[in-house]
């Protein structure tokens, strides 16, 4: 460290190898977090699906507690060890970070609440700024949640001061799927919602001893039913929907009903 760096009074001078242990701390750090998460993965992958939920939720917090004491091996090597020292050093860096990286702050610290209040964790389905997917993992700036469709979004934790967060599951493997039937309104109500609870009840998807629902409305161009189901593991939402719009609408057309029609927009143009 300088001359003019030293005189600073609460910084010691770096000596060749504090500057040496100070790197072997932060490449130490990086490696063991890089283990962490593979080895959660794995485990995960590995464990009983009532297990797999609470493995990966343990990723985000051996990251922050890993942080926390790489930090605190590293401030004693550039911060004299003193209560007035420390605190004049945090002042400084909270000042710079204030005005230079505030949006960055802003998601560290709604990560730190993300993580503490346990609002969505690794392994949740979660609605996220109008993206819907599986949390993958909980950085220190973004969650980064993958679609349906296999894609990979990442939302600054920032986030959640302004956009509303909808969590499906909320660290259960499972969750209630929604499939919707829109029929012609001229038919057997009473028979339609027995056979679509029917179905329901006997898809492989379906988690054990949960109740089936059937809701029905009537809409401008016909009835729409909406079937309940709780799914058995959360990643299979979308085949077990699949599974009960196929079944269903075989059973729906050998009744003769027919599904309804939305009209078509009357643009006004000859």
């Amino acid at each position: 460290m300088s001359q003019a760096g030293a005189q600073l009074g609460f910084l010691k001078a770096l000596t060749l190898g504090h500057a040496a242990l100070i790197v072997a701390v932060v490449v130490g750090c990086s490696l063991l977090i890089q283990l962490v998460r593979w080895v959660a993965r794995r485990a995960a992958e590995s464990a009983p699906s009532h297990h797999r939920l609470l493995i990966l939720r343990t990723t985000p917090v051996a990251r922050l507690l890993i942080g926390m004491a790489g930090l605190a091996v590293i401030i004693p090597l550039l911060v004299e060890p003193t209560f007035e020292d420390i605190v004049a050093l945090l002042a400084a860096v909270g000042l710079a970070l204030a005005f230079a990286l505030k949006d960055y702050v802003s998601c560290l610290i709604a990560g730190l609440v993300t993580i503490l209040e346990n609002t969505y964790q690794p392994g949740d389905w979660i609605e996220f700024d109008g993206a819907y997917g599986e949390v993958k993992a909980i950085g220190t700036r973004a969650v980064h949640i993958v679609t349906a469709d296999d894609t990979e979004v990442i939302i600054p934790h920032a986030k959640i001061w302004s956009a509303r967060v909808s969590n499906s599951s909320s660290g259960k493997p499972s969750l209630l799927c929604v499939t919707h039937f829109y029929l012609d309104a001229d038919h057997d109500g009473g028979a339609v919602s027995a056979i679509l609870a029917e179905i329901a009840e006997t898809s492989s998807y379906r988690k054990p001893d949960t109740p089936v629902q059937v809701r029905a409305a009537e809409t401008p161009f016909g009835t729409h039913y909406k079937l309940k189901a709780f799914v058995a593991e959360s990643r299979q939402q979308f085949a077990m929907v699949t599974d009960l719009t196929l079944r269903a609408k075989d059973r729906i057309r050998g009744m003769g009903v027919t599904f309804a029609r939305a009209p078509y927009a009357e643009s006004g143009k000859p």
